[in-house]
C-alpha cells in the first residue's frame, strides 16, 4: 500500500506482480492512495474495506476473474459503488462487451504507457467530483439524486454503475432533448475513451432492464430519448 496526497483512492487487481508494481508506482507519483489485490476474492474484500473512488481489474486471474468480481462488487448493496475499468491485454470486442455487460465502466487495454495511464484514470476520476447544482431530476416515479448518487423508482433504491447513472442523468435532465450516439459518447465516456460501437446498446439495455421500457426512447436513426410521458 502506498498513500498519496490525492483525495482519490485506487484498487488494482491483478495477480501478475510486476503490472501491479508499475501501476501502484505511476499512480502513487501522481499523488493517489493506492492498494493493491492478487486475486479478485481478495479485492472485494478491500473494495469493502476501503471505498475507492476507482477500481482497475484484470480479466484474467485466478480465485475469481474480473468478470466475476465485477458482477460481485455491482451486486452488493453494501458497497458504495466505484468506477470501475477492465485492465486486459484482451482486446476482443467480446471482451469488452462481456465488462460492460457486468457493469464496468471503461477498459484500459494491455501494455499502456505510463502517461496514457495517469491521462485516462485523471479523465475517469473528473467525473467522480458531485455536481452540487443538480440535487434531484427526474419525474414523480423516478427520481436521480446527483448528490447522493442514488436513483430510486417507486421508491425503491436502485445501484447503477457510474456510467449507466450518467447516461441517465445525461438523458433524463433534458427531458424530449434527442442525443446522437456520437453526442452521449462524447458527454458521458469523454473523448479520450475508445469504446465499442455496442457500448451504447449494452448501457441502454441495461437501463431499461432495471427501469423498465417507458422512460429511455429510441429514435430511429437519430439517437435516445428521456420519455416523462
Amino acid at each position: 500500500m502506498n498513500s498519496g496526497t490525492k483525495e482519490h483512492t485506487i484498487l488494482l487487481v491483478d495477480d501478475e506482480k510486476d503490472i501491479l508494481e508499475f501501476l501502484s508506482y505511476n499512480l502513487t507519483k501522481e499523488g493517489y492512495k493506492v492498494y493493491t489485490a492478487l486475486n479478485g476474492e481478495e479485492g472485494v474484500k478491500l473494495v469493502k474495506q476501503l471505498n475507492p473512488s476507482l477500481v482497475i481489474l484484470d480479466i484474467m486471474m485466478p480465485v475469481m476473474d474480473g468478470i466475476e468480481t465485477c458482477q460481485v462488487i455491482r451486486k452488493d448493496v453494501q458497497i458504495i459503488q466505484p468506477l470501475i475499468v477492465f485492465l486486459t491485454s484482451r482486446s476482443e470486442d467480446y471482451s469488452q462487451v462481456a465488462g460492460f455487460e457486468a457493469g464496468a465502466d471503461d477498459y484500459i487495454t494491455k501494455p499502456i504507457r505510463p502517461r496514457l495511464l495517469i491521462s485516462k484514470v485523471e479523465s475517469l476520476l473528473r467525473r467522480v467530483i458531485v455536481n452540487k447544482d443538480l440535487s434531484e431530476i427526474g419525474t414523480s416515479l423516478l427520481k436521480i439524486n446527483r448528490d447522493k448518487f442514488i436513483v430510486e423508482i417507486n421508491n425503491k433504491k436502485l445501484i447503477l454503475p457510474k456510467k449507466e447513472f450518467e447516461l441517465l442523468e445525461l438523458l433524463a435532465k433534458r427531458p424530449g432533448t434527442v442525443y446522437s450516439r456520437d453526442q452521449i459518447l462524447n458527454l458521458v465516456w469523454g473523448n479520450e475513451s475508445i469504446v465499442g460501437e455496442r457500448t451504447i446498446d449494452v448501457h441502454i439495455r441495461k437501463l431499461r432492464e432495471k427501469l423498465g421500457n417507458d422512460y429511455i426512447r429510441t429514435i430511429k436513426g437519430v439517437g435516445y430519448t428521456f420519455s416523462e410521458d
